[in-house]
């Protein structure tokens, strides 16, 4: 025993020595070249294998240094594993599984948001997939993508009959098919615009139809062949057995956005759609007497369509049979009627005013919402099946009263009112961002073309001024509302764009870099004032934001500085020195910073950590 702990000395004496021997290189390496050994230990971490952020990995995974200013700069933020290249924080079945959430398969909880706590969250930039390009440009995009940006080709395979996707060499090509449009969404669009008798065969009904729901929208062909009609459509479905559809569609440049009908209302308000869209989209419309049904009566205007391409609508068996009879009860009872049936389509229409509802038996199955139920309220508000009314105005007016597009992107919609705000108002704000909007263009001019922006996101867009001063040109912005502050998310759905409801100390549900440029107004110093981490959210904007995608920052003089020390650590370069703008004296927003994101592969950044 004796020998065994002197052999046990001896071999802490080496232990000792052979530390003492590696500390002294490390330490005149770090004298000879600047750099101080933690700084030196830091950057030799190539990856982020587990990447969850607690706090002694938030301590430990940047490094810094103190700039000129005397300010500390980071130096770096570590990069994801290539395992996480396609990471949606708050839609990770990955995470899921981990934390044993006892969720309904049944009621599609799996699929609907579920965001990690503090202590779990990623604090690392996400890599860009192997041999990554700049994504085609638009128009050409919506026929074509680069294969090496979303290296899946499964639904190629699976969809291979239906037209979906093809795969050619180095791209992926869209034919324009659907499940049930092999031939084509154009064909299906004219079919569709003769069914209902609008002029011409032209969908967007003169104007009247502008913005669409597409339920179930896989790459979202029917969505890309309805811009051609001055059509917008939010193209939603879930992270399913098809997990990469939607981001097949943003690659393309199309409108679109991961959801589910689950237990959760949708984050649009009430009456945003002239039309909601399903074609076999495999949806239980039935289930839970008809709340998911109910739920797009809520989001559907008055007098708008259901397109339902189905076989229960052509009714072939018996089965098909027994669900066509139910779910033509249940719209009855909702007080829909079919405006017109052809083939294996049906389409409904939502009544005009509340004398339907009033008429009904009492004890009439779904029953009519209770009074004190808000339908814009819709973030993390559970559906009910339940018939939203109309409002009295809504009531007597008949109709949503809107102006046909494009007029309606600047016509004051009545639905200020519920705001008080007034015309004048409304048209200065409007004034306000087109002048915003210009001289965000003049600092643009030397970095861009006139296609190399298509998909934009206004991370707080109030009342959308800031997207309508851009419906002359070739892009579409995702307008995003906070979840706790006025409701206005209504008002640029009337105004012909779309957009959704989000709280920013989270991630927000989409692939990373599907963006080509996010504005964010504001944004920061909002984050600040609910206490959550400005670094979560820049780090959250990297990762939605495409390589050479470009950040617009208007904010406080404070809280644009405070970002400076972030920039070479995520890769982004200032193209324009903060500069206050010149249309506000106000310090809340008075300030302009103009960033735009390097393009990176992991290898240059392991190059750039180990330098």
């Amino acid at each position: 025993m004796n020998r065994g702990r002197a052999d046990g000395g001896q071999k802490r004496l080496i232990l000792v020595v052979i530390a003492a021997v590696i500390f002294g290189c490390v330490y005149i390496y770090s004298q000879n070249s600047g750099t101080s050994p933690v700084e030196l230990g830091s950057r030799s971490l190539k990856r982020l294998s587990s990447s969850f952020r607690g706090d002694e990995d938030a301590d430990s995974s940047t490094t810094s240094s103190e700039d000129g200013d005397g300010d500390v700069a980071l130096k770096s933020i570590p990069v994801c594993d290539d395992r996480h290249s396609e990471l949606i924080p708050c839609l990770d079945r990955n995470f899921i599984y981990q934390m044993r959430l006892k969720l309904d398969l049944n009621v599609m909880e799996h699929y609907e948001r579920h965001c990690p706590p503090l202590e779990r969250r990623y604090n690392c930039l996400i890599p860009p997939p192997k041999g990554y390009k700049i994504p085609i440009k638009w128009p050409r995009s919506r026929d074509e993508v680069w294969k090496a940006n979303i290296p899946h080709t499964h639904l190629a395979t699976e969809k291979s009959d239906q037209n979906w996707m093809v795969v050619r060499g180095e791209k992926i090509v869209f034919p324009g098919g659907g499940t049930h449009f092999h031939y084509g969404a154009g064909k299906y669009i004219k079919a569709m615009a003769n069914m209902l008798s609008f002029p011409g065969d032209i969908i967007n009904n003169g104007g009247k139809v502008r913005t669409v729901l597409d339920v179930g929208c896989g790459v979202a062909s029917f969505g890309a062949y309805l811009l051609s009609y001055d059509v917008i459509t939010m193209s939603l479905a879930p992270n399913d057995v098809h997990q990469n559809q939607i981001q097949f569609a943003l690659e393309r440049g199309i409108p679109a956005y991961l959801g589910v009908l689950g237990t959760k209302r949708l984050p649009y308000p009430s009456r945003s759609f002239e039309l909601a869209h399903c074609s076999r989209c495999r949806i239980d419309w039935l289930q839970r007497n008809g709340i998911l049904l109910l739920e797009l009566d809520r989001v559907l205007r008055p007098g708008g369509y259901f397109a339902y391409s189905s076989p229960e609508a052509y009714a072939q068996d018996e089965e098909d049979l027994r669900i066509w009879r139910e779910m033509s009860a249940l719209v009855e009872r909702m007080c829909w009627k079919i405006a017109s049936k052809k083939n294996q389509t049906v389409i409904w229409v939502k009544p005009l005013t509340n004398d339907c509802y009033m008429e009904r038996e009492p004890g009439t199955q779904p029953p009519m919402c209770r009074s004190d139920d808000d339908p814009d309220a819709v973030w993390g508000v559970p559906m009910e099946a339940c018939i939203s009314p109309y409002s009295d105005h809504d009531h007597k007016a008949t109709g949503s009263e809107l102006a046909p597009w494009p007029a309606r992107a600047t016509a004051p919609p009545p639905r200020l009112a519920d705001f008080g705000i007034s015309s004048d108002t409304f048209q200065k704000d409007m004034e306000l961002w087109c002048q915003r909007v210009d001289g965000y263009w003049d600092l643009l001019d030397p970095k861009i073309k006139p296609d190399t922006l298509r998909n934009i996101m206004d991370m707080k867009a109030n009342l959308g001024s800031f997207a309508a001063a851009l419906k002359d040109k070739p892009v579409w912005v995702m307008n995003v509302v906070p979840e706790d502050g006025p409701k206005t998310l209504k008002i640029v759905y009337d105004r012909g764009l779309i957009g959704t409801t989000h709280n920013w100390c989270e991630a927000f549900s989409t692939y990373p870099r599907t963006y080509d440029l996010l504005h964010a107004w504001t944004v920061l110093s909002d984050v600040e004032k609910k206490g959550c981490s400005v670094e979560d959210l820049l780090i959250e904007m990297d990762r939605i934001l495409r390589p050479q995608g470009f950040i617009i920052i208007r904010d406080k003089q404070s809280s644009v500085d405070a970002i400076k020390k972030y920039l070479h650590a995520l890769n982004w370069e200032a193209i324009s020195m903060p500069t206050p703008g010149s249309d506000s004296d106000e310090e809340d927003d008075g300030t302009v910073l103009l960033i735009q994101k390097k393009i990176w592969l992991p290898s240059d950044s392991l190059l750039r950590n180990s330098e």
